[in-house]
This record gives structure tokens, C-alpha cells and sequence, in this order.
């Protein structure tokens, strides 16, 4: 009898204790992270240089009218000519990161995609704002109209920064110096039209 009593016993746990180990397996097997191909690879890195691209097409534009330009009356704060280049060479490549982790954010509704829709547009809007500035203000003369269109280029990459802050923050992070350095250019900007 006890030996009857013993081998149910036994049969009872056993079942209990494949159940945990399977629960345990479970749990613990997970799917490995996708690796990215080549072709992505590429993608993303064309992203990032794209914004870098851009600027060098708008400085090879409006390199022959720097000549002019260096004889203008130049206001108060204004940096040297060899601050420029370095400085939007960085705020390129910070332009195009941003680009790349808006593109690759993932988003769980529809309405966060509708949201990264209108923050690539708004990103591509801008950059072209930014490509026409440097043709209205050097090529062109139009200083105060440059002034203007550079308003409205800072009020973009503003607005692009805060919805960059609600599902990507570094993307956002990535835009803050863009956004001060803009700022700094309307200074500029208008004090040079004033001053010639």
C-alpha cells in the first residue's frame, strides 16, 4: 500500500515539473536580432551624407561671389571665414544622422507613421530652404529676402525639432545645434543688410 501511495505521488510531480521546465524554455529562447544587409547598410550611409552633399552643392554654387562678400562691412560676433565650412560640415552629418533615425524609427500606429511621413517632408523642405538661402543671400544679393526665407527655414527646423522630441529624441538632440546655429545666422543675415 505504501509503495502504491508513493509511485502516484510520484506521478504527480513529474508532470508538474516538465511543465515548469518547459515554461522555463520558453522564456528564455528568444529570436535572434535581424542583421542588417548590405543594401541597408548603404541606404542608411546615403542618408547620413546626403545633407553633406546638398551643402556642397550650395557652397560650389556660390563660391566665385565669396570674393565679393569678403569686402562687405562685416558686423560685431561675425567668425572667421574658416569657421563656416567646419561648422556646417558637422551640422551636415548631424543633419544627416537625424535623417537616418527618423527613417529607421519603428512605430506600433498608424498614426506615428503619418507622424514620420511628415517629419522626412518637413526635413527635405527645409533642406531645400536651406540649399536656396545660400543662392538668394550670395549669388543673388537679396539680403533681406534671404533674411525672410531664412525665418522661415529656422521656424521649420524648429518645428521639426519638437516633433522630433515626442518619438525620437535623438534625432531632436542631433537638430539643436542646427536650430541655434540658424539663429545665429538670421544675426547675421539682417546685420549684414543693414550694415551694406
Amino acid at each position: 500500500m505504501v509503495s502504491e501511495r508513493k509511485k502516484r505521488a510520484a506521478s504527480k510531480i513529474e508532470p508538474r515539473k516538465k511543465s515548469r521546465k518547459n515554461v522555463g524554455i520558453k522564456v528564455k529562447v528568444k529570436g535572434k536580432p535581424a542583421e542588417k544587409t548590405a543594401g541597408q547598410r548603404v541606404f542608411a550611409a546615403v542618408l547620413v551624407v546626403l545633407p553633406l552633399v546638398i551643402g556642397v552643392m550650395s557652397a560650389t554654387v556660390t563660391g566665385s561671389t565669396m570674393v565679393s562678400f569678403d569686402a562687405f562691412n562685416k558686423p560685431p560676433l561675425m567668425p572667421p571665414a574658416l569657421v563656416f565650412p567646419i561648422v556646417w560640415t558637422v551640422l551636415y552629418i548631424l543633419m544627416g544622422v537625424a535623417l537616418y533615425l527618423i527613417y529607421k524609427n519603428e512605430f506600433k500606429n498608424r498614426s506615428d507613421y503619418k507622424m514620420q511621413a511628415a517629419e522626412i517632408i518637413l526635413f527635405f523642405v527645409q533642406l531645400f530652404f536651406n540649399y536656396m538661402w545660400a543662392i538668394l543671400f550670395f549669388r543673388l544679393e537679396a539680403r533681406w529676402f534671404a533674411f525672410g526665407w531664412l525665418v522661415m527655414m529656422w521656424m521649420m527646423v524648429l518645428t521639426l525639432v519638437m516633433m522630433c522630441a515626442k518619438n525620437c529624441k535623438i534625432a531632436a538632440w542631433c537638430l539643436v545645434p542646427y536650430v541655434l546655429w540658424c539663429a545665429f545666422a538670421m544675426y547675421l543675415n539682417i546685420m549684414i543688410a543693414v550694415l551694406n
